[in-house]
């Protein structure tokens, strides 16, 4: 995909279930919205469209106008510089979505200080706590915009909750998230709360034939089906490759094929053991699976070595980040994956 194909937070290339959601938001008068659902439904695109929308300096916010793109605040948020808006994210996706750091944070990411921080730091909270108090730039309020909301360690999540509760002036926060239960209660409890709605078959293969021009009919539906129906996540499947090789690969990993697997990062790979995993407990418990076709998958193993490769993916998952050697994770990965599913005891 090309980077023009990448972006999705632009107002005019809202995916369409995202923008009549929107319209029910910008309708909504709450200073504090919390979009929470799974990966892949657009909580990130969804929540700076409307951070975009409500700073927009033609629409009219209190009558769920979106953005028009085309003025002087919708190019500054366009830019990743409006005056009247701060993102709070970790810095490593700050750096990948092309949002600025803060010059001290540059300076010491430059100087090899340290590196960029996978959690929402609490200085960068402060920041934001500071920058509610001041005066709104251009007249049309002040957002806070945070994602994902459960990178905030607990000291960063308290730091914000006094401003969160009692905003100054205009301001308003959109948080969004892929794991509301990481979230303290007391963060929920201030915000209103908005479940993002899952976009129909048709609507999902409809945008990502479009977004993805280049995959064919077949590539674009083993991508849905890997993805659970999700179609921005569909989107980074075909990206990666994954999904040419998704329907052998449960077979391959019941047979330690590493070969199988060499083109995928631990990462990829860890999501796919993870949605294996989840299939081969729905078939053992008599239901459908989701993201394989049953046609592709193994016999169960016994439900104790099921759960104990449940297990043994969920500590992965809090250590998949360090720097492993990447050939030795996965040949390790696919290892743990053949025991599990060739036991029987």
């Amino acid at each position: 995909m090309s980077d023009e194909e990448g972006r999705l937070d632009d107002v005019d290339t809202l995916p369409p279930w995202l923008a009549e959601q929107r319209s029910h938001l910008l309708g909504l008068s709450a200073h504090a919205l919390l979009l929470h659902g799974p990966s892949g439904l657009g909580q990130y695109e969804l929540a700076l469209s409307l951070a975009q929308s409500w700073l927009c300096e033609k629409s009219g916010r209190h009558h769920g106008e979106a953005a028009c793109g085309q003025c002087a605040s919708c190019q500054q948020v366009h830019s990743r510089g409006h005056t009247d808006l701060v993102v709070l994210m970790p810095e490593t996706l700050m750096l990948q979505l092309g949002w600025p750091l803060s010059e001290k944070a540059q300076k010491d990411i430059d100087d090899k200080k340290r590196k960029p921080s996978q959690e929402i730091r609490i200085e960068s909270v402060r920041e934001a706590v500071a920058f509610a108090e001041l005066t709104s730039g251009r007249g049309r309020g002040k957002v806070i915009l945070v994602f994902p909301a459960e990178a905030m360690n607990t000291a960063a999540a308290n730091a914000l909750l006094k401003t969160l509760e009692e905003p100054l002036g205009s301001l308003r926060f959109v948080l969004a998230t892929e794991a509301a239960h990481e979230l303290l209660p007391t963060i929920r409890s201030r915000c209103q709360a908005f479940a993002l709605s899952q976009p129909t078959a048709n609507q999902a293969l409809a945008w990502l034939t479009q977004y993805v021009p280049g995959a064919s009919t077949i590539e674009r539906e083993a991508a849905l089906q890997a993805s659970g129906n999700r179609p921005l996540d569909a989107a980074k499947i075909i990206a990666s490759g994954a999904h040419s090789v998704w329907a052998s690969l449960p077979l391959a990993l019941q047979k330690g094929h590493v070969d199988a697997v060499s083109g995928m990062s631990g990462v990829q790979l860890l999501d796919a053991q993870h949605k294996l995993c989840h299939d081969l407990w729905a078939i053992k418990l008599g239901a459908a699976p989701r993201f394989f076709d049953t046609q592709n998958l193994p016999k169960p193993p016994p439900a104790r070595a099921l759960a104990a490769w449940g297990e043994q993916l969920k500590s992965l998952s809090r250590r998949i980040d360090h720097p492993f050697k990447p050939e030795l994770l996965i040949e390790d990965m696919v290892q743990q994956a053949k025991v599990c599913i060739n036991s029987r005891v």
